[in-house]
């Protein structure tokens, strides 16, 4: 089963999440092609969704790349768990005029999250789950990274 290693030194992240193809296919390909090669992806705690560790894809990792696709909501939620991995996307133009599209990674450690942005409520894909022994210290560490300011974490896939 393919997993995903997040890490970030500063606050001693690291987990390891399951991957959700069988719930979330177009997203686990999405995230599948992504991480192909391991990637540094800018980190700051979020500020209108709760508790989120947000990960936007830089822009420049998606130019050109098959992958950089619309994605449609699977496993859809709109208040995310404690645990879970969800891969937001937005179409260029609807977030302030961004002429790109937005995929961001969002990391969600506590209770009480929600996907209500400025534009509106937005269905977040649960691609994959953080494991279930490994959330107490990921929420310590997403903890850190609020109180830190940003950051860069290290997504990278690994067969668990």
């Amino acid at each position: 089963m393919t997993s995903i290693s997040i890490t970030e030194s500063r606050s001693k992240l690291s987990v390891t999440a399951l991957l959700l193809p069988e719930k979330a296919p177009e997203n686990a390909a999405f995230l599948i092609a992504y991480l192909a090669t391991p990637r540094v992806v800018p980190g700051i705690h979020a500020m209108w969704t709760g508790p989120e560790i947000s990960c936007p894809v830089p822009s420049a990792d998606l130019e050109g790349e098959a992958y950089a696709k619309p994605l449609p909501a699977e496993n859809a939620t709109l208040t995310p768990q404690p645990g879970d991995i969800a891969l937001s996307y937005v179409p260029p133009r609807i977030w302030g005029g961004n002429p790109n599209a937005i995929f961001d990674i969002g990391l969600y450690y506590g209770q009480g999250a929600r996907l209500l942005f400025p534009i509106g409520w937005l269905a977040g894909s649960v691609v994959a789950q953080v494991r279930t022994d490994q959330r107490d210290q990921f929420a310590a560490a997403c903890g850190i990274i609020r109180r830190n300011g940003a950051c860069d974490i290290t997504f990278s896939l690994v067969e668990a």
